[in-house]
């Protein structure tokens, strides 16, 4: 239900809308909510915010989040305001027809082998937003944020042919020397292209991964109204290298894969540290508490899945040897894709393309500029993030 509705404002021949997301029922905010115009796409924040920007008039916004009905809204350019938009829970019964409900495997095993129909056969170019974000206990103590483009090969060919490029980019650390994080875990934008697990397929979805593995049909959900599958997987060997707890989210009728949520197994501190650490400096001890992602694909109106939406989270304790407590660290990158086109794409060269050594935050420049966003489209900071923001820039302006 729309309880108020927006202006469309227009600055330098560019409209945006923006608003919140919550449960009809509960009121409370939706976080990684997609909500869409024409071939615009943004995701809510954790307060269940966004603002999307079109240098089209918008005329209508359509509202979607996993286990909920979407919702259509028409933009009245005359009223003003921001939009309060709740959506209903969405019941899902299985259809009678489909006979996977009792054999999963049979079930991941058919959507694998259709993943040539379901996803592009052509390069495309993405526009994507992307925010990296690291707590030192309950502060934030660094901020990257900028555009990047991801260009895909067709997804007959395997993720070593895809590439990232900066766009434009900035960066905040906080001034203390005591926040200073000297330990460098999995991320960047690169991981935008490996954590595709549809399209790297060695990653997990294979028949001697997925023999790892003990695989069960959950209670099924809807996503963008398409009712879906649910498989959740938990490991079923002891292997030299830590595997995932997860679920699967599988379209009835097409057999796509549209969520992946996997969650790294930390029985075994070694293995997991064997993944999630890069580098850090002799005699610190890392402790890995949690490494999970959610990936989200989206299906267009051509009948092709995309990747639209990837969250990246890692947790760990970081001490000395020789002091008493540890300290907690929280890291988080977090991609969303705003546009892509198949039209004239080129493969991104290799001198411009970001290496899986190089460090986002390395590569951008400091938050100087008021206007940096213009008219791209972001994922709006938390109000928590966005007073950590303004609380480090003024410590940078008194320490310059």
């Amino acid at each position: 239900m729309v309880m108020l509705l927006t202006a469309v404002c227009i600055r330098a021949q560019l409209a945006a809308v923006s608003g919140t997301v919550m449960d009809e029922d509960t009121k409370k905010p939706l976080a990684a909510a997609s909500v869409t115009t024409g071939s615009t796409t943004v995701v809510t924040n954790e307060d269940g915010f966004f603002t999307i920007k079109s240098s089209e008039p918008i005329m209508t916004l359509t509202v979607s989040h996993l286990g909920y009905l979407s919702q259509s809204i028409s933009i009245d350019g005359q009223q003003s305001g921001q939009l309060k938009i709740r959506l209903k829970p969405a019941a899902v019964q299985l259809k009678e027809v489909l006979v996977f409900s009792k054999n999963p495997r049979e079930l991941v095993t058919s959507a694998i082998s259709r993943i040539p129909d379901n996803y592009s056969r052509t390069p495309e170019l993405f526009s994507c937003f992307y925010r990296e974000k690291v707590m030192k206990r309950q502060n934030y103590i660094s901020v990257a944020e900028g555009v990047i483009d991801i260009y895909k090969s067709s997804y007959k060919y395997f993720v070593s042919r895809d590439r990232a490029a900066i766009r434009k980019g900035r960066r905040l650390l906080s001034p203390t020397e005591s926040d200073t994080l000297s330990v460098k875990v999995l991320g960047g934008p690169v991981t935008a292209l490996e954590l595709d697990v549809v399209k790297n397929a060695e990653f997990l979805l294979n028949e001697k991964e997925l023999n790892n593995y003990e695989l069960r049909m959950d209670n099924p959900t809807t996503i963008a109204d398409r009712p879906q599958f649910v498989v959740s997987i938990s490991p079923m060997v002891t292997l030299p290298y830590a595997l995932y707890f997860g679920k699967l989210y599988i379209d009835q009728e097409t057999l796509a894969f549209t969520r992946i949520e996997l969650e790294l197994d930390m029985s075994d501190r070694d293995k997991a540290t064997q993944l999630m650490l890069v580098k850090k400096p002799k005699g610190l001890r890392f402790r890995p508490k949690e490494m999970s992602c959610i990936v989200d694909y989206r299906t267009g109106a051509d009948g092709i899945t995309r990747i639209s939406y990837l969250r990246n989270t890692f947790r760990f304790n970081c001490d000395w040897k020789r002091r008493l407590f540890a300290t907690s660290f929280t890291a988080v990158c977090e991609m969303a894709v705003t546009s892509n086109t198949n039209t004239d794409v080129q493969p991104i060269r290799g001198r411009d393309s970001f290496d899986q050594r190089d460090a986002f935050f390395d590569k951008v420049d400091f938050f100087r500029d008021s206007t940096f966003w213009q008219d791209y489209n972001i994922i709006e900071p938390t109000e928590s993030l966005d007073k950590a923001i303004n609380k480090l820039l003024k410590k940078h302006l008194r320490n310059h």
